[in-house]
């Protein structure tokens, strides 16, 4: 079979599935203008409009479906439960698309990620960059900081995410967040990093007291969210959601290369801490310490360096053979000079 007419049949197989999925739920369902968006290399996502009729009348929702993670990944959050996360988020006042259907019981099984599209643009340096957006820069750093609080408050328990991944009973979420990255850096690193060396031991000698354990999103950061003129329209991005302290999304948000160019704004490239900070804890988020947000966002500086290790590695094993990955991989020594800045205390 050619591709076009295998694509064709895929696309239709597809709509007969949402079709059949959104017809538990609705009277009556019509799957219009199926089309593949870009998405990541091992889940597709698919744009459609469903033609859907309940008590209310027909009505035309503009959705979204992403498929699960593939058969033997060793990575990627269950369907099931990446839904619950969606559900709980949105439930909580979190800005994030609305999951279809929206049940009653988080346990309710679901087999397919549907959910609403949110226009709006994702692309951190569009974001930074372009005229319209202005406003929005301006607005974005506190938008961020109530978003997140109201992330952290989300309630486990009640939404059903009791299986989130968490630390071990009675292991402080930093060590046991630097022992697992510690392990990553060993199994993957060719050439020991002095410079990562001295960070491993640095963040081992200042662990920050764990007095919380939250839910934390895990890859809260510029390029994971979508945002118009006025500002933060959706939270993207859900798959790292685990329990943990929520300081560790608040570092990772200030990552050096989340923002783009822009270093002398450390929030996303948009803003001061300050200004995270004032917003998150009038929005009921937990009160900010420093020092352990100094930690976090070194202990993000240093992942995201593994992280580039690991991407480079794909390409130069010759699993995945990318000029993308390996560029990535150059990336380590600006993570080195981000840890010797945070390190040092500037």
């Amino acid at each position: 079979m050619s591709e076009a007419p295998a694509a064709a049949a895929e696309a239709a197989e597809l709509g007969r599935r949402l079709q059949e999925f959104l017809g538990r739920y609705y009277r009556r369902v019509r799957v219009e203008g199926l089309r593949p968006l870009a998405g990541g290399a091992h889940r597709q996502t698919w744009a459609f409009d469903a033609l859907v009729e309940d008590g209310e009348g027909q009505q035309r929702l503009a959705l979204v479906y992403r498929s699960g993670p593939p058969p033997g990944a060793t990575g990627g959050m269950p369907i099931g439960r990446e839904y619950r996360v969606l559900r709980a988020a949105y439930l909580s006042g979190v800005p994030v698309p609305r999951v279809y259907p929206l049940t009653d019981d988080p346990f309710e099984p679901v087999e397919m990620l549907v959910m609403e599209r949110v226009e709006g643009e994702s692309i951190a340096r569009r974001i930074l960059r372009e005229p319209e957006f202005a406003e929005a820069r301006r607005l974005l750093p506190r938008q961020l900081g109530q978003a997140l609080a109201r992330i952290h408050r989300i309630d486990v328990v009640r939404h059903g995410l009791d299986d989130l991944p968490a630390p071990p009973e009675g292991v402080a979420p930093a060590r046991h967040a630097l022992e697992n990255l510690r392990a990553t850096y060993e199994a993957v690193a060719l050439v020991p990093s002095p410079v990562f060396e001295l960070a491993f031991r640095w963040l081992g000698e200042r662990l920050p007291p764990s007095r919380l354990r939250t839910f934390v999103h895990g890859d809260y950061r510029l390029g994971n969210l979508i945002a118009g003129p006025e500002g933060l329209r959706a939270v993207l991005d859900w798959e790292g959601a685990h329990i943990g302290d929520p300081m560790e999304d608040v570092g990772w948000c200030c990552v050096r290369s989340w923002r783009f160019g822009h270093d002398h704004l450390p929030v996303a490239g948009l803003g001061q801490r300050e200004e995270l900070r004032a917003a998150y804890e009038e929005a009921d988020g937990p009160e900010v310490e420093w020092e352990a947000w100094r930690w976090w966002e070194a202990y993000g500086n240093l992942r995201w360096g593994i992280i580039c290790i690991m991407q480079a590695r794909r390409s130069l094993d010759g699993h995945e053979p990318s000029v993308e990955l390996a560029t990535i991989g150059r990336r380590v020594s600006e993570t080195e000079w981000e840890l010797l800045h945070l390190m040092e205390g500037r």
